[in-house]
């Protein structure tokens, strides 16, 4: 149990003081501060009341991120690149410790071998967020996600692997065949959606920003075989002609958007499409060349424009953070989600960055790990992921961009993995 505390429930403003009651795995019940409550017996209790028994502290949901890269987010590229077999498990697994200690309870995971990362961290033999795997994303050749080497040969035409794909981080597909063979893969090893690199990115090697990339039919085919399976799809673009293409093919959710023009924010929102964005700013990735660099400020420049018309508009957004290749990003995944009071209050960003985020989550339908029980909420029933704040993060989000300072209380999945308080 969780006495005194104000809650935030993921969904309201109002902040109800009271005290939260776990059993298992979920929350049992909610008892209102003027309520008597008896304590469990044998239960454990962390009274978060202030010296002077004042109720200052907020209870809140686990964060979650909607877009993630765990088993490249840890490690350099380098490291893939040339790394002993193994080596990417392993620091996704340290990475995984991380973020859940930064209070992110839950992640959407959008391109990577994290199926076995998730068994383990679901099992309780290592601490972890809940993960929503894509497994390796579907790129095209010389798209955003073909690390193969120039003078090699497409894998269509008898060409040999790349690093990437052998390792389970991409899966370049030509054609409708293979794309659809390329999705079934993904399916069978445990996606929970599907990921698609439908336009030019930042730091591929061979493509600019402004490619579109995967043909209608072979989107078509991708949509079609992940709603087979009750599922959706997800695709990378940042542009306005590769965002009509994939929301034309039936693609649920959009992933980055920033060089999309106003029309285009517009016809997301009224497709009832996700704009699974991010707050990026120069400096939140490094890059050794100058290409990259170049577009990563073009893409940086669009971020203001891309938040006003998708609040202005009524867009379905959900945060997350895509670090790439960050072995020493620290706290950046927590800065970049208080960065979302430069676009919206921050009760709004909470709400996204909890009720909202396991709104897009429950897409995955059918094949959802965790739809047993609501995430991103604190409500009787839900899962006990939960966080107890030193302050009032409805009034000042930059206290989560410090979680080592001002997250006293973590639980996840009713277990505690951080408290300071008891």
């Amino acid at each position: 149990m969780i006495k005194n505390v104000r809650v935030f429930d993921g969904e309201n403003d109002r902040l109800e003081p009271g005290h939260v009651v776990v059993r298992g795995r979920r929350v049992d019940r909610i008892v209102p501060h003027t309520d008597p409550v008896a304590e469990p017996d044998g239960a454990r209790v962390i009274d978060c009341a202030g010296e002077a028994g004042e109720i200052t502290r907020v209870l809140m949901p686990g964060l979650i991120d909607a877009h993630t890269h765990l088993a490249v987010g840890g490690i350099s590229a380098l490291e893939v690149l040339t790394g002993p077999d193994g080596l990417v498990h392993c620091k996704a697994l340290a990475e995984a410790r991380r973020m859940l200690m930064r209070g992110f309870t839950s992640a959407r995971d959008m391109g990577g071998p994290t199926a076995a990362i998730k068994n383990v961290i679901d099992s309780g033999d290592f601490p972890g967020p809940r993960i929503y795997p894509s497994n390796a994303a579907i790129s095209q050749t010389a798209g955003h996600g073909d690390f193969s080497a120039v003078y090699d040969a497409p894998t269509a035409l008898g060409g040999p692997l790349s690093r990437a794909d052998q390792v389970g981080i991409m899966r370049v597909a030509d054609g409708t065949e293979r794309v659809l063979a390329a999705v079934r893969e993904q399916l069978k090893k445990g996606a929970s959606q599907v990921k698609l690199m439908a336009g030019g990115g930042v730091t591929s090697i061979y493509d600019d920003l402004d490619v579109v990339q995967f043909t209608p039919q072979e989107l078509r085919v991708a949509v079609q075989a992940a709603q087979d399976w009750g599922t959706y799809v997800a695709v990378h673009v940042f542009t306005t002609e590769g965002i009509k293409r994939a929301l034309d093919a039936g693609v649920r959710s959009i992933e980055h958007g920033q060089l999309a023009d106003e029309e285009t924010v517009a016809l997301i929102a009224s497709k009832g499409a996700w704009l699974s964005t991010q707050p990026f700013a120069e400096g939140d990735h490094t890059f050794p060349d100058p290409r990259s660099k170049e577009k990563d400020a073009r893409v940086c420049r669009g971020v203001d424009h891309l938040f006003t018309w998708a609040r202005d508009h009524g867009a379905r957004i959900a945060f997350g953070t895509d670090l790439l290749f960050a072995p020493d990003a620290g706290d950046r995944q927590s800065r970049m989600f208080a960065r979302l009071d430069r676009y919206m209050s921050p009760v709004d960003a909470l709400r996204v960055g909890t009720s909202g985020n396991a709104a897009l989550l429950r897409m995955s339908g059918a094949r959802d790990p965790y739809g047993q029980a609501e995430l991103g909420v604190v409500r009787p029933g839900a899962w006990a992921d939960l966080l107890v704040v030193e302050g009032d993060p409805t009034r000042d989000l930059s206290l989560l961009a410090d979680p080592e300072r001002n997250l006293s209380v973590i639980v996840k999945d009713g277990l505690t993995y951080r408290d300071r308080l008891g």
